[in-house]
């Protein structure tokens, strides 16, 4: 056999990957229909359903849920950072600060796995949890140019963001379909009690490693489940 010519698996063998790169965009679409309509505590077998494959195909491609979370909404958290650079963008501090938080809390309400993702963590998501930190380093700077220019009250901490998104998602999760604008209500209220002069002292904000703990909990059972022996 001459050194360009075709082995006879070679035919074989690239329909197959074909069909395994096919299934993994279907899974990857349907766990995105499936998380945005019911959050990220929908199991994966319902993602399985809605895909149309077995239980096994769905853990031959994603052997955890926190593999599939990372797959579904790598571009969602991409759409987070890409939101603090353009608010760090803006030449006035204090606006790109509050359109920055009506921005993400707009995502987090029209996806309902994407509300639960900003209130989560998931260790071993290395590349998700990389734009999670880009991010909030942006937003650090972005919350110092606002404090700087005299309209951010300086008690403000950038922990304070992660205890907005929790309760931004808390909001759209219990109103859903019946009251699905009462998050821009609860938004408005928090951005007006944020601005200076303070009218008082705040508690103090939360030790890091308590809310990434917080975090932690709140993700998903199931998120780190080890690969199934059998399809069910």
């Amino acid at each position: 056999m001459s050194p360009g010519a075709q082995h006879p698996d070679d035919t074989a063998a690239q329909p197959l990957r074909s069909d395994a790169e096919r299934n993994r965009g279907r899974i990857i679409a349907a766990a995105r229909t499936v998380f945005g309509r019911d959050g990220l505590n929908a199991s994966m077998a319902s993602v399985a359903r809605e895909t149309g494959v077995g239980i096994a195909t769905l853990f031959r491609h994603f052997p955890t849920k926190e593999d599939l979370v990372a797959a579904v909404f790598s571009d969602r958290m991409d759409a987070y950072a890409d939101a603090v650079a353009v608010a760090l963008d803006d030449p006035d501090p204090w606006h790109g600060f509050t359109a920055y938080i009506e921005t993400v809390c707009a995502m987090q309400a029209a996806d309902y796995g994407f509300a639960d993702v900003l209130t989560m963590t998931f260790p071993t998501a290395k590349a998700l949890e990389k734009r999670r930190d880009e991010a909030y380093e942006a937003m650090v700077r972005l919350i110092n140019r606002a404090k700087a220019a005299g309209r951010l009250r300086e008690d403000f901490d950038p922990s304070d963001l992660v205890l907005i998104h929790m309760a931004n998602a808390g909001v759209v999760n219990a109103t859903g379909d019946a009251a699905p604008d009462a998050w821009r209500r609860v938004v408005a209220l928090l951005i007006q009690s944020f601005e200076a002069p303070a009218r008082g002292p705040l508690p103090p904000s939360p030790e890091h490693d308590a809310l990434y703990k917080a975090m932690l909990r709140a993700s998903p059972a199931g998120t780190t489940a080890a690969k199934p022996d059998k399809s069910g």
